[in-house]
């Protein structure tokens, strides 16, 4: 009989994968170099995951911005702008910006090879829209234009986020992020 995984070390090892692949990005991501980078083998992080696929959804999921922290409480238009520049501030300068550097990695590697990267490049997309969508329903938006509202949202925010990591132009960035979020709160109070 196996003996059952130590979730304690495979949480640890999960956390050290992260961090490489955060600052190594994933196209390359292969698993003995990647063992070795952390510190283990192919073997265990076999033994852990039982595959890179594995591994790589994990990977992804426990990257992920946590959008619901940031927008299941908006209630009105003033909460949503707050929250559209609390989601800004957490992915260029907070706890999300290294995160989000992994996901525009991911993107891109959905869209240019989508049988191996497209379902997990869908899924945090749709990660991202649920709360923001949520949130414009309790606005008072009907689903389908939620939907679009928070697509738009979304999409802006992940551009401008792009844009400043490769033209390191933090003022012109910010007051763009700032016009979006001034534009979602006006699109949230015609509801």
């Amino acid at each position: 009989m196996p003996r059952p995984v130590n979730a304690e070390k495979r949480a640890e090892l999960l956390e050290q994968v992260v961090c490489h692949l955060q600052h190594h990005g994933l196209a390359q991501m292969s698993l003995s170099p990647l063992a070795e980078a952390v510190g283990t083998t192919k073997r265990m992080l076999l033994y852990y995951f039982g595959s890179r696929e594995n591994l790589l959804a994990q990977v992804l999921a426990a990257s992920r911005p946590d959008i619901h922290v940031i927008f299941d409480d908006v209630q009105d238009p003033a909460g949503l702008g707050k929250a559209v520049h609390d989601l800004w501030e957490a992915i260029t300068v907070g706890e999300q910006s290294g995160v989000i550097r992994m996901l525009l990695q991911l993107l891109s590697l959905a869209a240019t090879d989508p049988e191996q990267y497209g379902s997990f490049g869908a899924d945090s997309i749709e990660a991202m829209l649920r709360p923001i969508a949520a949130a414009y329903v309790r606005l008072g938006h009907p689903p389908q234009q939620a939907r679009a509202a928070a697509t738009l949202l979304a999409s802006g925010l992940r551009g401008l986020c792009q844009d400043r990591l490769v033209t390191h132009d933090v003022a012109r960035t910010d007051a763009a992020a700032r016009h979006l979020a001034e534009s979602a709160v006006a699109v949230a109070a015609i509801g």
